[in-house]
């Protein structure tokens, strides 16, 4: 009550120093503390409702999600002297039993966890609410019937592997031989000190049993080779991330999964990069400045793989770093916690949130792709020199058709835009981006950003031959027109948001 008091008279002397009546003073200083008053217990109370929805929270919780049992990694799963990391191993863990009160997660019920024990569906449900604001019921219904497996538990897997499980996947399959070292843990998603030494894949699951007990996850410590991939990939999987170092293995999973129409998403090189906006996402065919995936896009078409997969890749030069050698240190800890027989840690680079970046990306793509979200990548960002030579080569062609021409209504961020935010970087009519370039649709309008299509040189040569007022849908068929006109009426609505 003193500091109404002190607020009263100081709203009284205010209003006397400026010549107000001292009651009507009064009267506005009463008026303002009350509301004052009212506003403060309304704050108060809300405040305690708050207070009081955590704490309950917090109980349903405790008694909803049960703490993971202690166990101890070294004793229980392998032993860490004489591990050699050649057999596989599935650690015992949780089974998404169906639940009760309908399939899926719909309404209420429960899940039931390894002995029994139960979890609050509503809490699951409450877990997932922004990923259920965002992809929507359907969605989301998706990804928690769905199956991924990560094929290898690094700094780009563990990550892949974590963001899937906060996304709502419903199982996943790690599958990696390594262990846990020191120098790992500056980018590995979930590892710990206290994990140095024990298999990846059982830090992982230790972890994930904290964050969603509900997911069931198999944890294979076991190197994926060639003639053990039909087991590994057993299941069905609706995807499959590879996030593999070595060429010649990440190479045989990429084809098992092209033959056998499994959908995988590739991780290339993340090592020696640092600059975040050149992180890129598109078809093994579409990549550049990246060494891991012109490798892996050679030896791949040599195999009959043209295009199909998708990777996650930086087009970062990485020429201000070198391979670094061993020191004494390094080389201990590699013998000490080697998975296999003269197996040594990597020395390549690695800043530490590069390969979270790529793990991160390709859990979004994957997410988004299983529940059925829209994307569609920008394969090719920043081609500065391609907007000049073709916004240079569009006003000769406009300067044809008006020969008084002296600027046309696309600048080259126009044209940047026409190539990558309307076409994707691609031909209107064949997809290729081979020598691309822009002219007018509809040669009897004028040039705008719904009048511009992007051709192959080949297909700009005879377009640009066409008469005025030729018909299109006779010219290139109905299907292609409707394509096209539909970017244009697209960019139409973008136009009226802008």
């Amino acid at each position: 009550m003193s500091a109404i008091s002190s607020f009263l008279d100081r709203v009284s002397t205010t209003g006397a120093a400026a010549g107000l009546n001292s009651q009507a003073a009064k009267f506005t200083a009463v008026a303002l503390a009350a509301s004052f008053t009212t506003a403060t217990l309304i704050l108060s109370i809300q405040g305690s409702q708050r207070k009081r929805r955590v704490r309950q929270l917090k109980d349903d919780i405790r008694k909803s999600f049960p703490p993971p049992p202690a166990f101890d990694a070294h004793s229980d799963l392998v032993n860490n002297n004489n591990y050699t990391g050649t057999a596989p191993t599935t650690l015992p863990g949780l089974s998404s039993l169906p639940q009760q009160g309908g399939a899926g997660g719909a309404g209420g019920g429960s899940l039931f966890l390894d002995g029994g024990l139960q979890i609050d569906e509503e809490l699951v449900r409450e877990q997932l609410a922004r990923n259920i604001a965002f992809m929507g019921e359907e969605g989301v219904e998706k990804l928690r019937k769905s199956f991924v497996v990560i094929v290898g538990a690094g700094g780009v897997g563990s990550w892949a592997a974590s963001m899937l499980v906060r996304s709502g996947v419903g199982k996943i399959r790690i599958i990696d031989f390594d262990q846990v070292s020191l120098s790992s843990l500056n980018r590995h998603a979930t590892a710990v000190q206290a994990d140095v030494g024990t298999p990846k894949v059982t830090a992982m699951k230790k972890a994930f049993r904290s964050i969603a007990p509900w997911v069931e996850v198999d944890a294979r410590v076991e190197l994926f080779q060639e003639d053990s991939a039909e087991v590994l990939l057993s299941g069905n999987p609706d995807y499959v991330v590879d996030a593999i170092d070595n060429i010649n293995t990440k190479l045989a999973l990429l084809k098992f999964c092209y033959d056998h129409k499994i959908p995988v998403m590739s991780s290339m090189g993340a090592g020696a990069k640092a600059d975040p906006s050149r992180v890129q996402i598109s078809d093994i065919s579409e990549t550049f400045e990246d060494p891991l995936a012109r490798a892996v896009r050679r030896k791949i078409k040599k195999m009959g793989v043209d295009t199909g997969i998708e990777v996650v890749y930086s087009t970062e030069k990485p020429h201000h770093v070198k391979l670094l050698p061993l020191d004494e240190t390094q080389a201990q800890e590699a013998d000490e916690y080697s998975a296999l027989p003269d197996f040594r840690s990597r020395i390549l680079p690695v800043l530490g949130p590069l390969p979270a970046m790529f793990g991160m990306a390709m859990a979004t793509f994957i997410s988004c792709k299983i529940a059925g979200w829209p994307m569609e990548p920008l394969p090719i960002k920043c081609r500065e020199g391609l907007y000049v030579r073709v916004q240079r080569e569009l006003k000769v062609r406009e300067s044809r058709l008006d020969k008084g021409i002296e600027t046309i209504a696309l600048d080259r961020r126009d044209v940047g835009y026409v190539i990558e935010e309307i076409f994707r970087g691609k031909s209107a009519l064949s997809g290729s981006m081979e020598k691309i370039g822009l002219c007018r649709w509809r040669r009897d309008q004028p040039l705008s950003l719904q009048n511009v299509v992007v051709l192959t040189k080949s297909e700009l040569e005879k377009h640009v031959k066409l008469a005025a007022n030729a018909d299109l849908v006779e010219v290139y068929g109905q299907d292609k027109v409707n394509a096209v006109e539909a970017k244009f009426r697209e960019e139409a609505e973008l136009s009226r948001l802008r």
